[in-house]
């Protein structure tokens, strides 16, 4: 191999194993960063994680394509990582059924009337979310976009929004979050609060199964 560091570089670029290393890397980094501001709303790892590698990614002009090659085996792992929300779930049944009324209850009121084709699902998770929009045929790389914008932002704001309308049942702030800021926020949740991270993770099931079901019907009835 060439000694020339430009040859090394180009090389080691085409290599799944770079872009994994450097997405874990600089996860790990900013999320010691979030725990060093004992998790600081505006301290969120994803959201800090997300401009550090796209500068890299302009900085160093490889494209998302290749980027992807290793990231995919961090995208692949959300999948297990929703079906693990079952634990703390059963942990907390007894608490999650004695609110499970007004739980539903929330979950209808917050149902979007007006449906745009490729931000519809951008509450819901991020694999859940691309398959609507697919089914729709609208652009999952813009509904992408828009679910982890709403993620972040839902993360950073749901602590001192709710400290300010000063809700303090943490059943309430989980779910909320949940609908919201689907896995992201689920996992702001779940710094906060044991209980309220159970609740989140219900609340993003349900909505992403309730918008499955029922946002590809509302869009067929408004488009006609």
């Amino acid at each position: 191999m060439s000694a020339n560091p430009l040859s090394l570089w180009v090389y080691l670029s085409q290599s799944p194993l770079l872009w994994l290393t450097v997405t874990l890397l600089v996860y790990a980094i900013a999320d010691a960063a979030s725990l060093a501001t004992h998790r600081h709303p505006l301290a969120n790892p994803v959201l800090h994680s997300i401009w550090i590698i796209g500068a890299f990614l302009l900085l160093t002009g490889t494209s998302y394509t290749t980027y992807f090659g290793g990231a995919q085996f961090v995208h692949f792992l959300l999948g297990p990582a929703t079906v693990a929300l079952a634990v703390p779930l059963y942990e907390h049944r007894k608490t999650v059924l004695a609110a499970i009324v007004p739980m539903l209850a929330a979950l209808v009121a917050g149902l979007p009337r007006t449906v745009v084709l490729s931000l519809a699902p951008k509450s819901v998770t991020a694999g859940v979310a691309m398959g609507i929009s697919e089914s729709l045929h609208a652009d999952p790389s813009l509904t992408a976009v828009a679910v982890v914008l709403t993620g972040i932002m839902g993360a950073i704001i749901v602590t001192p929004l709710m400290n300010r309308m000063r809700i303090t049942d943490f059943r309430a702030r989980g779910f909320a979050v949940g609908i919201a800021a689907h896995g992201i926020g689920t996992a702001r949740a779940f710094q906060v609060d044991a209980v309220a991270g159970a609740f989140a993770g219900i609340a993003m099931s349900l909505n992403a199964l309730l918008t499955s079901l029922l946002v590809p019907l509302a869009v067929t009835l408004l488009v006609r």
